[in-house]
């Protein structure tokens, strides 16, 4: 991913997780929804455990677990206009490494201000 003049490197990292989570979620629902707290640590649960996945590196498994687990609605709303610009780039990126942790991508599905191919 090109990195635009003054972006962090926390900023980059947090984009490509975000782009992770966007094709990782776009099936589960949890039934009388989530806290912002339960959600909160879901997400960075799956930060951590997928960090090797920016450098391009292969999904380690515990990462693949926490992509097939985590629940949508703790991400979409979090997929701002800006943010979905950052990540267009590396959707395609971003559909292989879910659809190999085996977790099926929707096509079409809206999730925050981004749209899977």
């Amino acid at each position: 991913m090109k990195v635009k003049r003054g972006m962090s490197s926390a900023m980059i990292h947090h984009v490509t997780l975000v782009m992770l989570l966007v094709f990782a979620l776009p099936i589960q629902t949890v039934q009388g929804g989530l806290s912002h707290a339960e959600c909160k640590l879901l997400v960075n649960i799956l930060v951590s455990a997928c960090s090797e996945v920016i450098n391009r590196k292969p999904p380690s498994a515990y990462c693949c677990q926490r992509i097939r687990v985590t629940p949508e609605e703790c991400v979409c709303p979090r997929i701002t206009p800006q943010l979905a610009v950052l990540i267009a780039p590396n959707l395609n990126y971003a559909v292989k490494v879910v659809q190999g942790c085996g977790r099926p991508v929707p096509r079409h599905h809206k999730c925050g201000s981004i749209t899977t191919p």
